[in-house]
Order: C-alpha cells, then sequence, then structure tokens
C-alpha cells in the first residue's frame, strides 16, 4: 500500500448538487459582508450567536479531532498498521480546522478584527485560549502536510524557456524542506496533540463559566473535561465516517480490517465518557430535571441515547464491526451524538440573558452552513485527487474486489 492520487472523474452528479450548494452559500455571505449580519441572519442583541458558532465552530472543532487522535496512534504509539489513516485523516483536520476559522471570521459583527488576539493577549480568557490555540493548531497541520506536498512535486518540476533557470532552486528547496521536515516532524505532532487537548477542553470552559446561563443538564464544573473526553471519543468514529464515504465514492477498497480495529477502541471511549457523565450528574442531582418534559429534557435523552447508548451497544457487536454498513452506522450515531451534544450546549441549554424572543436559523445561515460542508467536501475530493493522500495497492488503483457499503463483497 502506498499514498497516491486517486486518479477518478471529478464532475460527477453528487459533486454539482455540492457545487449548487456552494453557490448559494456564497451567494448568502455576499449578503452578509455587504449588508451586515442583520441582513440575513436571525441574531440580534438579545441572541448573538446561532448555529454558525455551535456547528461551524464548535461542532467542526470536535469533529476535526481525528488528526490528533490518529496522530497519536500511528506516530506516538507507534502502531504502523494504522499509518494509512493517517494522511486522510490530517487532510480532514486540516480542512476542518479552515472552516473553523472561516466560520469565526463569517459570524463575527467585526470581522476585521479578527487579527487582535495575534497581539492583544488576554491570560485569563478562555475564548482567547481558544482562539490563540485553533490558530496556532491549524498552522501545524498545515506543516504536517508539507511533506505530502513535497512529495508530490519533487523531481516533478521541469520547467522550460524563460523559467527555465528555476527549477534547480526549486529543487533545492524542496530536498531542504524534505530532509528538514524528516527530523523535525515529530516536534510539530506533538506539539498538534498538546494544542488540540487544550482547546477541545477550553470550549468548555467558555460554557461553564456562563453559569446559570446554562440549563443544569449540561452546566457542571467538569464541563471541560466532558468535551476533551467525548472529542477524542468521536476522533475515531470521524476516520470511520470519512474512510467509507471516500471509498465508496472514489470506487477504493474499503480498509475493513483498519476500520474494524478502530471501531473497537471507540466502546470503552464511549464507555468511559457515559460512566463520566452520569456520575456527574448524580453527585450534583441534576437528575431530577429530567422528569420535567421540556426541550431540555427531550435533547439531552436524544443526546444520549442517540450519541452513546446506541453505538456502544452496536460496537461491542462483532457483526457490526465486520460489516462496512453497519461500522458506518455506528460511526453516524457516534458523530451526530456530537453534534447534538455541541447544539444543546450552545443553543438548547444556553439563555441568553434579557431574551424576549426565542432564536432560530434563518435559511441564510442554514444554507451558509450547508454550503461550508460541500465546499470542505469539494476540496476534499479535489486534493486526494492530487496529492498522495490516500494509500492504494501497487500498481493497482482499482482492486478486482472490493467491498461496497452496503456490506459484503462486489
Amino acid at each position: 500500500m502506498r499514498p497516491t492520487p486517486i486518479n477518478k472523474k471529478f464532475i460527477t452528479p453528487g459533486v454539482i448538487i455540492l457545487i449548487l450548494l456552494a453557490i448559494n452559500a456564497l451567494v448568502f455571505l455576499a449578503i452578509r459582508f455587504i449588508f451586515g449580519l442583520g441582513a440575513m441572519t436571525n441574531l440580534s442583541n438579545q441572541n448573538p450567536w446561532g448555529i454558525w458558532i455551535a456547528i461551524d465552530v464548535a461542532t467542526g472543532v470536535a469533529l476535526a479531532a481525528g488528526g490528533f487522535t490518529s496522530a497519536a496512534l500511528g506516530h506516538i504509539i507507534h502502531k504502523e498498521r494504522y499509518h494509512v489513516i493517517l494522511r486522510p485523516a490530517l487532510l480532514t483536520a486540516m480542512l476542518g480546522y479552515t472552516f473553523v476559522a472561516i466560520g469565526v471570521f463569517v459570524d463575527l459583527g467585526r470581522y476585521y478584527s479578527i487579527w487582535h488576539p495575534i497581539i492583544m493577549w488576554n491570560g485569563t480568557s478562555a475564548l482567547f485560549e481558544v482562539g490563540i490555540c485553533v490558530m496556532i493548531y491549524a498552522m501545524v497541520l498545515y506543516i504536517e502536510f508539507l511533506p505530502i506536498v513535497v512529495e508530490k512535486f519533487i523531481g516533478r518540476v521541469r520547467f522550460k524557456g524563460a523559467f527555465l533557470k528555476l527549477n534547480k532552486p526549486i529543487y533545492s528547496i524542496l530536498r531542504f524542506l524534505d530532509r528538514g521536515l524528516g527530523k523535525t516532524m515529530f516536534i510539530f505532532i506533538i506539539a498538534g496533540i498538546v494544542l488540540s487537548t487544550l482547546h477541545q477542553s477550553s470550549l468548555g470552559t467558555l460554557m461553564m463559566i456562563a453559569g446559570p446561563k446554562m440549563h443544569p443538564l449540561w452546566q457542571t464544573p467538569i464541563l471541560p473535561l466532558l468535551f476533551l473526553i467525548s472529542a477524542i471519543a468521536v476522533g475515531f468514529p470521524m476516520i470511520i465516517f470519512e474512510s467509507l464515504i471516500a471509498s465508496r465514492s472514489l470506487g477504493l477498497k474499503m480498509e475493513m480490517d483498519i476500520l474494524s480495529r478502530l471501531g473497537k477502541m471507540v466502546a470503552p471511549l464511549l464507555g468511559i465518557y457515559l460512566a463520566v457523565k452520569l456520575i456527574d450528574m448524580v453527585i450534583r442531582g441534576t437528575y431530577v430535571y429530567l422528569t420535567e418534559i421540556n426541550v431540555q429534557s427531550v435533547m439531552f435523552v436524544v443526546e444520549i441515547v442517540i450519541g452513546i447508548i446506541i453505538p456502544l451497544r452496536m460496537l461491542f457487536s462483532e457483526k457490526v464491526l465486520k460489516s462496512p454498513l453497519w461500522l458506518f452506522v455506528s460511526a453516524s450515531f457516534v458523530v451526530a451524538g456530537v453534534v447534538i451534544n455541541r447544539i444543546n450546549c450552545f443553543l438548547v441549554a444556553y439563555s441568553a440573558p434579557y431574551a424576549l424572543d426565542s432564536y432560530f436559523p434563518s435559511i441564510g445561515e442554514i444554507s451558509v452552513t450547508v454550503g461550508f460542508i460541500s465546499i470542505l467536501v469539494l476540496i476534499y475530493r479535489a486534493f486526494v485527487m492530487f496529492f498522495p493522500v490516500i494509500s492504494v495497492p501497487d500498481r493497482k488503483l482499482m482492486p478486482k474486489t472490493k467491498y461496497s457499503i452496503m456490506g459484503g463483497k462486489q
């Protein structure tokens, strides 16, 4: 197995739909930047944040956790058998954090001040810690991806005519990067893992300090710990989710042996997360709020059942672990659970002070969020077709035997 650019047709019916969704989002973004947030969102002084923070930022950061969990597994623990998933996970994390930064930029009323945290430090602010760590980690991810770019171009830059003299210096730069990154990459890998644990937990700190503004079912002193554990728990399911969809879309053989091993690791992580969450509820006595039938109690139960209990039961089954379809379904439940949890924490549980009206996202907000996801998928597809990201069998891009996501062989 070696990483190879995927030789496939880029434009498909599905890609055309994604392009249309992306164009739709760009139209609404133009309205937002020309006429302001109030022209195309339901945000207000009473409800200053919505799904762009809950989904595009908070959820995006959590679902990009596959980058640091796979790095810890493949580089720190030295499980060489998992190296085939490292590059796709790295690409997903890199694109995820890029769009998290774009999401913050779009959501800020004074978007032109986004650079302020770089020079205006506030060491006592949880939001500053999140911002600066995300910023640095995004740069680390780009540095980690740089060897893939070097591998693509080294020995292949052959300018002609007036640019002929550029060949030698460019080759020298690529060789220097190849040698230098090979010797120092471990520093960036360790830094990426440390930075990830910091800002994943600090997002929980951000909501914890909201105090009585949050519903007691989610307001807890250990919210930073819960955010960190849930991010770690969703890392491998996100890799499984992305890998199976990419394999299906690109017509590649699914790495079921590796994905099944990842699936086995998810159940203990979910068990730890559930145990910590339930013990915290018992100690604080907040389980009594489940007897009240309201939006908060219902959404809390939905979050636990969909995101933890159902996939936990599924991932203890060997049949599920060996089936592409059921493994995909179980991973999707975990991913959906984290999405619901972040929406619950940032929207459902949070009560804006002095708010007279409830918040519901506008068509423009939904369109931008869907459009961002579409653009991310399009860029991912372009990257794997141009750079050596996905590993395929030597001399064979399309093996004769391949798995279907619906199970079995085809």
